[in-house]
């Protein structure tokens, strides 16, 4: 019987989990499109990253595999993912500034600088260890830059 009354216990700790994830997401399709974008870039990153840190032994076809996706999606036309609206004080699920919206220009050009360094890294990925460490630098310091003037911290 105490097994029985445990395991029910944890289902509705788990159900009860699940709602609390739930309502922190956004309604809002635009950001979840934002957020899946960006769940991406870091998937593919953390690839690089890994071998880069060598927490992960380098692999050129799975590097090569991170690099070519980065450029897909930095390709993907994102504008209406970025409504004016969508921002961290209009939706709390979301950690973009509302300074977004005020220095659009920037962040496009932030956003070209990532572009950018993806190429590079695409070029770079799948010749060594070297010169995927070498192409790490200006791809993460894209991703920072942006972060850094229109992210919200975690909590």
């Amino acid at each position: 019987m105490m097994q029985k009354i445990s395991i029910f216990a944890a289902g509705i700790l788990s159900v009860a989990a699940i709602g609390t994830a739930i309502a922190h997401e956004s309604e809002n399709p635009a950001v979840k499109a934002r957020t899946s974008i960006m769940q991406l870039y870091a998937f593919n990153l953390g690839t690089l990253g890994g071998m880069a840190k060598g927490e992960v032994d380098y692999d050129a076809e799975a590097a090569t595999r991170a690099a070519n996706n980065l450029v897909v999606l930095t390709q993907i036309d994102q504008s209406a993912m970025w409504p004016a609206g969508s921002d961290n004080v209009s939706d709390p699920s979301t950690r973009a500034l509302p300074a977004i919206w005020e220095n659009f220009p920037d962040v496009g050009a932030k956003g070209q600088a990532m572009a950018d360094a993806a190429v590079a890294m695409q070029a770079a990925a799948g010749q060594d260890v070297d010169a995927l460490k070498a192409a790490m630098g200006d791809l993460g310091g894209s991703c920072s830059a942006c972060h850094k003037a229109y992210r919200a911290p975690k909590d």
